[in-house]
């Protein structure tokens, strides 16, 4: 499976999912749609991290794939301002003419996040940069999809999970089950709250299809999966399968993620994503510039 590649996926409802695999990420990037209305769900902006080089190549495969299949794309959502991965949402927001959108623990994230950076005047930490923040329970339409807003924190404050028709996105909340689920020690990070969290996603009804943000599969599995079942979550999720017990969990994820380095692409990412994917503004010299704190991050001697 190549970057940029689109996988059919099992179509047991009337949506059609196409996912979308990056992989200098890892990343899934979803298209739902039924008839000519569609969502986007967590597209990537590719990075070079080495030359700083920004580039849309992937996010334009999407765009390829709706313009062929003459989608109107209405909302492009994010699960939660990620980490590992720069968001392509700016972008396939001016191509699409659509709203993007995102919990709305997106404002916390920003001022935590504004400090770290030391981001000026220019950026205002209230949500704005997105056209709508979102809370448990709401319901979004895109022509006759409904889609249903789970807030699934943990991993994040902002974390959400949307469900459409049979088939929930679930972020980072959970990976496949040889992977396990998502690291908690970001700030507003929560152990606790992520297994609660993981109960509500695996209580929806069983014939659910959850979809992932990720995937790094093991070498006895090989290609990565955008897919799995409630069923196989509960049976063989390494941290949290049927019988773990929410204190035996927070114990595991706390010790698993002190041992854990911070994502390759966690400076660049947070603070173009904060931005709903825009990037930094233009300096008096036309330049555009990414901010490095020293020694916040990682090991420390």
């Amino acid at each position: 499976m190549t970057q940029g590649q689109a996988v059919t996926q099992p179509n047991r409802s009337h949506h059609e999912v196409k996912a979308f695999f990056h992989a200098a990420t890892s990343t899934f990037t979803y298209v739902v749609h039924e008839g000519r209305a569609a969502v986007v769900i967590d597209p990537v902006l590719d990075y070079d991290a080495i030359a700083a080089h920004t580039s849309t190549a992937s996010a334009d495969a999407v765009v390829d794939y709706v313009r062929e299949h003459r989608l109107t794309v209405e909302w492009i959502l994010e699960t939660h301002a990620h980490a590992d991965h720069l968001s392509a949402g700016d972008h396939l927001r001016d191509v699409f003419g659509a709203r993007l959108a995102i919990g709305h623990g997106i404002v916390g994230v920003q001022k935590r996040f504004k400090t770290l950076f030391g981001l000026g005047e220019d950026f205002t930490p209230d949500g704005g940069q997105f056209d709508q923040l979102l809370h448990d329970g709401d319901v979004l339409h895109a022509g006759v999809l409904e889609i249903r807003v789970i807030a699934t924190p943990g991993h994040t404050d902002d974390s959400l999970t949307y469900l459409i028709g049979d088939a929930a996105f679930i972020g980072d909340t959970l990976f496949a089950p040889e992977t396990g689920t998502a690291r908690c020690d970001f700030p507003g990070g929560d152990a606790g709250q992520l297994y609660a969290s993981i109960q509500k996603i695996l209580a929806l009804p069983a014939d659910t299809r959850l979809f992932l943000c990720h995937d790094y599969p093991p070498p006895s599995r090989g290609a990565p999966q955008a897919e799995c079942s409630i069923d196989a979550q509960l049976q063989e999720n390494v941290h949290v399968k049927r019988g773990v017990g929410e204190a035996d969990f927070v114990a595991m994820r706390t010790a698993r993620d002190a041992t854990l380095a911070p994502p390759r692409l966690v400076l660049p990412a947070l603070q173009v994503n904060i931005r709903a994917g825009r990037l930094p503004p233009p300096d008096s010299d036309g330049v555009r510039y990414l901010r490095l704190p020293l020694n916040r991050f990682g090991h420390k001697s």
